[in-house]
């Protein structure tokens, strides 16, 4: 029988996280699903790591040779065969009642392509981080709040399949922020929902995002040239703003300068010119005094 849910695990070399992530999926409340574990030529032991569940016929595991993120999960979408696919890092996990929640919302309105959910925060160890505050994220037409910010989690993401087949998968050309670039494309033409609890449990501080996060701004930038059209120009100059404001303050304690480079960039568009304009003296001082704050930028939050 075709299942309901086709869940999507692209790996490579998490094979010290793989057993929970994998655990939680058979742990669901709603059984119908299958499991793609999509390893992208991992060198590490995440062929082990995935063979005592096997077992199950509802698991499933596929080698290809580093693909790349986006071609590796894009492989997982094809190979599946539910009507509805999730999204599930192999660092992460999902509490239970994951599933069936978000389903109940996607079969209550026809007219909703995407469902997700709040998360909680988890060491490297998966030990309970303090709860990120965050206000209530937008539901129904999007747009222009995605375009702004990423507030999807993506391993909380469930989606029609139909709503793939007519925006099309991840694009090969980006190799960060993925999702971010997929999600303008539905926000263009479905509406997202949430399940207002959180079902996921985000790993955090193991992911060098100091060194990757210039790379993952750059494309942030790229994709939000390529999506700028038809959103509301307010929404454009706080998304470009706040993109530059967050960068620099995540690098202001340890690179002051080049912090003080990003506030000056924010300071061209309107809308948080006061936050950057106090953040540019924050960084001087810095620069004046010769302060620095070393591995500052692993306390960031992922927002693209």
């Amino acid at each position: 029988m075709t299942p309901t849910v086709s869940v999507v695990m692209a790996a490579k070399n998490y094979a010290r996280f793989l057993p929970e992530a994998v655990g939680s999926v058979l742990a669901q409340s709603f059984a119908d699903w299958e499991l793609l574990v999509v390893d992208d030529g991992s060198a590490d032991a995440t062929p082990a790591a995935v063979r005592p569940f096997l077992a199950d016929p509802r698991v499933r595991y596929v080698r290809s040779d580093r693909l790349g993120q986006a071609r590796a999960k894009n492989l997982g979408v094809r190979l599946g065969r539910g009507r509805v696919v999730a999204f599930l890092d192999a660092d992460d996990a999902w509490e239970p009642t994951k599933l069936a929640k978000q389903l109940a919302l996607l079969d209550a309105d026809p007219a909703v392509g995407v469902v997700f959910c709040r998360r909680t925060l988890m060491d490297e160890a998966g030990n309970p981080l303090p709860p990120p505050t965050v206000p209530p994220p937008p539901r129904g037409r999007v747009l222009d709040a995605m375009f702004v910010q990423n507030f999807v989690c993506f391993s909380s993401a469930v989606v029609r399949r139909e709503v793939l087949s007519h925006v099309g998968a991840f694009d090969p050309q980006w190799d960060l922020a993925v999702d971010y670039d997929l999600w303008l494309r539905v926000a263009r033409h479905h509406a997202f929902d949430y399940v207002d609890e959180p079902l996921v449990r985000y790993r955090t501080g193991h992911g060098n995002l100091s060194k990757r996060l210039l790379d993952r701004v750059d494309t942030a930038l790229s994709i939000m040239r390529r999506h700028g059209a038809g959103v509301r120009p307010a929404a454009v100059a706080e998304a470009y703003s706040s993109t530059c404001r967050t960068l620099a303050y995540v690098v202001r304690g340890s690179e002051p300068a080049a912090a003080a480079r990003w506030y000056l960039r924010a300071l061209r568009w309107p809308g948080g010119r006061v936050t950057a304009a106090k953040g540019l003296v924050a960084a001087a001082v810095r620069l004046a005094t010769g302060r620095r704050t070393p591995g500052a930028a692993e306390n960031a939050a992922e927002n693209r």
